[in-house]
């Protein structure tokens, strides 16, 4: 494993596909948002915000996470990148709904809570793909509590 520090523009890409859907949501929250978060599970919650903190600092500053050469290790973060575009198509389906709960946790190819589930899987892959165990790390703490956050308002819905 070697690391290397530096701006990873890639990583700026991620998270800008995964920010500017989050900025246009925070004005089209789903009916009845705030009955939901009221009772989400705070280790769960703290989870998720130690690895929003950890993803967001770390898929920025690994220069590794770059492109550097195509190789047959590209076709991970070819995948990756794939699940992103995945997520924007969830995004996109879920700002022409009703903006109910029920479609805000909806699946997406039978992926389930597709919101969480997709970039959580996508910065997974970015981490491997940067052979960075720091970001591969912080992204199973997020994914513990994102999903896990998800899976929860899921159930409550249904």
């Amino acid at each position: 494993m070697n690391i290397n520090f530096g701006f990873s523009y890639i990583g700026l890409v991620f998270l800008l596909m995964l920010m500017i859907p989050n900025i246009i949501w925070s004005k089209n929250k789903p009916k009845e948002y705030e009955k939901y978060v009221k009772n989400e599970n705070k280790v769960l919650l703290l989870f998720e915000r130690i690895g929003e903190m950890l993803v967001t600092c770390l898929s920025l500053i690994f220069s590794d996470l770059n492109i550097n050469k195509i190789t047959n290790w590209s076709i991970i973060l070819l995948i990756a990148f794939i699940i992103m575009i995945l997520y924007e198509i969830y995004w996109i389906r879920y700002f022409k709904s009703n903006k109910t709960m029920k479609d805000m946790y909806s699946s997406l190819l039978g992926i389930p809570v597709a919101g969480a589930t997709l970039p959580v899987f996508a910065f997974f892959l970015l981490g491997i793909y940067g052979k960075n165990i720091f970001l591969i790390m912080a992204t199973i703490i997020l994914g513990i509590g994102h999903i896990g956050i998800h899976l929860n308002h899921r159930k409550e819905v249904i």
